[in-house]
């Protein structure tokens, strides 16, 4: 049974993010939230459940280092077959690897395949069981009930419409994109870089994390669109563009992959707090609307708390969620033991220093004293306790015949099994042969290919670089110089542009975007030496 309330905890290396959820029937509500910069996580642990009253609250935190895997199964495989199947397509993939698949605790989900209808797509999981044990001891003698991977459970943020396909970029200390398709989560893309790049740059000149997470809070990105670089914090871009810069462009790569599907993106994580990275990740990212997420049941906020300061705690509202019974079933990392499944009511406490007199005034149902006779009520729970060795008794000797004729038919299956694998051999030898004759036409029909594209590509661009070279010099603005203009591979042009002057720069991209001199222009940050600001244009020729 789902937990009432739940404290979501998103644990980074420097920080912690807190939020209290309670759910009453469909409505979901934050009680307490906030963050914690720590050096002992112990501690910070401690003083942020004695700060939200969490004291017997259930805990939900993240894991730290998974790793994702897909497998495509067929639709029809029943759940025991299925789960079988799973395991071994993870074990080939540790043995190519060369990893132990038992140092793994491993989760999936299971989503309809797109692209074959007959089959299913297999979304799995594993953490390193040492990672996980870190996790768990970080908040040791509390009551932690969830461990889900971030990834799974941000999308529980969004009010998902019907068939909606979008993607969620998570920016913590590394990024993780959910792609969303049909309403489903789909795919899990990993990408390294984060704001832990940034942040640590920026802690090398301030000496304080919590000091550089504000700067990036106060931090806004200059864009094309007309804003300009604010004078403060503006010499911290430097450390955060490169980073950002990285991400979106992994990012337009994961939104080209899935063709014309992807319709949103919503950003979050401590990179989110940063002005104007929506309209930065929008002008790259066309044709895609970029917004913020914002938890679907705080739109209307009263009060002085601003969507923004429940923004800043996305990740931990998130998982909070997920203890309370929202989001993916079946990615719960921790094992539930039997002290887990025993309610709190049905508790026996064992104390045989207890005097008959306070036998009678127990604060639960049970009490089992060692140090008084059995009365009526123990003398049932005795009953009770043999009638169930009783029933493991014959359960045991039952499921011990069961497995002798299990056994018998395993030999029989085996049999039939070596029979089946020497008729697909000699079927396999057959089939290296035609392959052998089919790959010697593929790389005939290859090369013929690759000629014919290359003489394509030089009769195409043969006309379209002296046209590129006119159109830029009737552009470009006089304080703006062109340091190289290069025809990288096919349509693929790259030019290198430096000024004195950020808005010089920017007049001469939007020039390059609203003339159609190129296509697909991307340019990246200014990067100032010596009061120069160069920069790289990046685009394809029309």
């Amino acid at each position: 049974m789902a937990n009432s309330s739940c404290l979501g905890l998103y644990i980074e290396e420097h920080l912690i993010k807190y939020a209290k959820v309670s759910k009453d029937h469909d409505k979901v509500k934050v009680d307490a939230f906030g963050l914690m910069f720590y050096d002992k996580i112990g501690e910070a642990i401690e003083q942020i459940i004695q700060e939200t009253y969490s004291q017997k609250t259930p805990i939900s935190i993240n894991l730290a280092e998974e790793m994702y895997n897909y497998f495509d199964m067929f639709a029809l495989l029943t759940k025991n077959d299925l789960g079988k199947a799973i395991k071994t397509e993870f074990e080939s993939y540790c043995a190519e690897k060369g990893y132990n698949p038992n140092v793994f605790e491993t989760r999936y989900a299971i989503v309809g395949n797109q692209e074959e209808k007959d089959k299913i797509k297999i979304i799995h999981i594993a953490d390193n069981k040492i990672e996980l044990n870190k996790q768990i001891q970080a908040v040791e003698g509390y009551r932690l009930s969830n461990i889900s991977p971030i990834s799974m459970a941000i999308p529980n943020l969004i009010d998902i419409e019907k068939h909606e396909n979008a993607l969620v970029v998570n920016i913590e200390d590394t990024t993780t994109v959910t792609t969303i398709l049909d309403d489903k989560v789909y795919n899990i893309d990993k990408i390294e870089e984060g704001s832990r790049d940034f942040l640590t740059k920026i802690n090398l000149k301030e000496n304080s994390y919590l000091k550089s997470y504000e700067i990036c809070k106060n931090t806004t990105i200059y864009t094309s669109a007309g804003k300009e670089l604010q004078t403060e914090n503006s010499n911290y871009l430097e450390d955060i563009m490169p980073t950002l810069y990285t991400i979106v462009g992994k990012v337009r790569e994961i939104v080209r992959s899935n063709g014309d599907k992807i319709k949103k993106v919503y950003l979050t994580g401590t990179a989110a707090l940063i002005n104007n990275i929506d309209l930065y990740f929008q002008e790259y990212l066309e044709g895609v609307t970029c917004e913020i997420l914002k938890p679907y049941f705080v739109q209307n906020i009263a009060g002085d708390i601003s969507i923004k300061d429940y923004v800043e705690v996305n990740s931990a509202i998130s998982l909070g969620m997920m203890g309370v019974g929202i989001g993916i079933g079946g990615m719960n990392f921790k094992g539930q033991t039997i002290a887990d499944k025993i309610p709190d009511w049905l508790k026996i406490e064992v104390n045989p220093d207890r005097t008959g007199k306070d036998k009678k005034n127990l604060g639960g149902m049970f009490t089992w004293d060692l140090g008084q006779p059995f009365d009526k009520t123990e003398f049932g729970l005795l009953r009770i306790a043999i009638g169930l060795i009783l029933l493991v008794v014959i359960y045991t000797a039952f499921s011990g015949l069961l497995a002798g004729q299990m056994k018998k038919k395993a030999r029989e299956a085996q049999e039939s099994i070596t029979d089946t694998k020497d008729q697909i051999q000699l079927a396999s030898s057959d089939n290296e042969k035609i392959n052998s004759k089919v790959n010697e036409y593929g790389n005939m029909l290859k090369n013929l290919q690759e000629a014919n594209d290359r003489i394509t590509d030089r009769n195409k661009t043969r006309n379209a670089i002296p046209n590129l070279l006119n159109q830029i010099m009737s552009i470009v603005p006089e304080n703006v110089q062109l340091t190289s203009i290069e025809n990288t591979s096919g349509t693929h042009v790259v030019i290198n542009a430096q000024s004195n002057k950020y808005e010089q720069l920017g007049y001469l991209v939007a020039r390059m975007k609203t003339d159609v001199i190129l296509t697909n222009v991307i340019s990246t940050a200014g990067q100032k030496d010596n009061n120069v600001v160069s920069i790289k244009i990046e685009g394809e020729l029309p």
